[in-house]
C-alpha cells in the first residue's frame, strides 16, 4: 500500500472490467490472460518511479469498441505477482486511492491509458472515519437477514472482530451487486456513506430474495 506522502502518477494504464470493485486498502485478485493485459502488467512491473507496479481499475459504462468508461476508478498497486506455466499472470492489486478520469490518452500501447485527477479523493490515503455504533449494528443485522434469505452462513466471530473498513470493503467486493451498484459503492464519499449504501443494497436484496454471495 502506498504511503500518503508517496507521489501518484498523472497518467495510468487502466483495466476496464465490469463488476470488479477495488477500494482503497482493499484487495482484488486477478487472473490475467489477454495479451494486451499481460503487456500492461509486465509494463507496470517494469516501470519506475510513481508509475511502478500501478494499474487503474475501472468499469465500462456501456458496450462499445472501445467501451466508454465510468468517470471514477481506483488505483491499485500490484502486491502479488505470479506467472503460470500456461502463460497467465496471477496478480493481486491493493487499492491505493480513487481517481477521476480527466482525459484518455491517444493509444500507443495495446491497453488504454488515462490522465487522472486524485484531488477530490485525497482522504483515501488517510484513516477512514469510523462508523457510528448504530450504523455498525444495523449493517450486521442486515447482513444476517441477507444471508438468511440466501441460505448462507457467516463466521460471526470474524464479522464481529473485523474493523469497520475491513467489513464494509469485503462485503462490497463479494456481494453480487450489479455494475451500477458496485459503482455507487465505489463513489460513496466516505466509509459511513459506503456502509449506508451497502446496508440499503443488502436490505433490498434480502427483501426481493435475489442474489447470492459468491
Amino acid at each position: 500500500m502506498a504511503k500518503a506522502s508517496a507521489p501518484l502518477p498523472a497518467a495510468i494504464p487502466v483495466f476496464p472490467l465490469t463488476g470488479a470493485l477495488l477500494l482503497p486498502r482493499g484487495m482484488l485478485p486477478l487472473n490475467i490472460f489477454e495479451p494486451r493485459y499481460l503487456a500492461m502488467v509486465r509494463d507496470a512491473m517494469a516501470a519506475a518511479g510513481a508509475a511502478a507496479r500501478v494499474i487503474g481499475m475501472i468499469q465500462p459504462r456501456a458496450e462499445g469498441d472501445p467501451p466508454p468508461l465510468y468517470d471514477v476508478g481506483c488505483l491499485g498497486r500490484i502486491s502479488e505477482f505470479k506467472e503460470t506455466d500456461d502463460g497467465r499472470i496471477l496478480i493481486a492489486l491493493t487499492g491505493v486511492t480513487r481517481f477521476r478520469v480527466a482525459a484518455e490518452l491517444d493509444r500507443t500501447t495495446p491497453y488504454r491509458q488515462v490522465l487522472v485527477d486524485y484531488d477530490e479523493y485525497r482522504d483515501d490515503r488517510g484513516e477512514p472515519a469510523p462508523l457510528a455504533a448504530a450504523a455498525r449494528a444495523g449493517l450486521e443485522d442486515v447482513l444476517k437477514a441477507y444471508l438468511d434469505t440466501q441460505g448462507l452462513a457467516a463466521d460471526w466471530d470474524a464479522v464481529k472482530s473485523a474493523d469497520d473498513e475491513a467489513l464494509v470493503t469485503t462485503l462490497a467486493a463479494v456481494c453480487p451487486f450489479d455494475p451500477a451498484e458496485k459503482q455507487a459503492l465505489l463513489e460513496a464519499e466516505d466509509l459511513p456513506l459506503r456502509a449506508a449504501t451497502l446496508t440499503a443494497l443488502m436490505t433490498f436484496a434480502a427483501g426481493s430474495g435475489s442474489g447470492t454471495l459468491q
